[in-house]
């Protein structure tokens, strides 16, 4: 049975082969709204380096029990985030990521996997300074590499599919985010054929 630690590594390391065969001459082309394609590899690999961060700290409580808790946390907060600020960290890591991307993403990969280790599932603290578990927070991660590592593709017109696990843990992810905001029903009639979803409806 897929854990979601091994969901995860198989999330991280497509992301990595999709930066692999991103063309020379793309990384200075439209990414992803203000993004260019550097600042949306980049702001993807934080899905990498956040882990990473995160693997460093301990928490006593678990304040947020679910993957789409944590999502409906974040959506509700949403009016308190800066805009500009997530727009300049996706570009500053994508600056971080140097001349060589794909050998920098490897080289994140390589340290969160250690940091992982045996796949513990410890009690993490993540944004906030809330109390999480690691199996519960690393699908939001596998979420985000998952869904940038489509637009890097879409972006970059290179070919590319999301590994099995991942697209089905992702997928189940969203569905479960828009029964936590209250868009279940919504997504049901639309993934059933009975309406099509709003224009511009988003889950996160």
């Amino acid at each position: 049975m897929d854990t979601p630690v091994a969901t995860y590594v198989s999330a991280a390391q497509s992301f990595s082969t999709l930066v692999h065969a991103i063309p020379e001459d793309r990384w200075d082309g439209p990414g992803l709204g203000e993004w260019d394609l550097r600042s949306l590899v980049g702001h993807a690999s934080r899905a990498l380096t956040t882990v990473g961060t995160y693997l460093e700290s301990t928490a006593e409580t678990v304040d947020i029990a679910s993957p789409e808790q944590y999502y409906a946390r974040a959506r509700a907060a949403v009016s308190a985030v800066d805009p500009a600020a997530v727009v300049e960290r996706g570009r500053q890591a994508g600056v971080d990521l140097g001349a060589d991307p794909a050998v920098s993403v490897d080289a994140l990969l390589g340290v969160v996997f250690a940091q992982l280790g045996d796949g513990e599932d410890r009690l993490i603290q993540v944004i906030g300074g809330l109390g999480m578990r690691l199996h519960s927070y690393l699908p939001t991660r596998t979420f985000e590499l998952a869904v940038h590592s489509l637009d890097i593709a879409a972006a970059a017109e290179v070919p590319f599919a999301l590994p099995d696990d991942v697209l089905a843990e992702t997928t189940e992810l969203a569905a479960r985010i828009a029964v936590a905001i209250g868009d279940g029903a919504t997504v049901l009639m639309a993934l059933t054929g009975r309406t099509p979803l709003p224009a511009s409806f988003s889950v996160v």
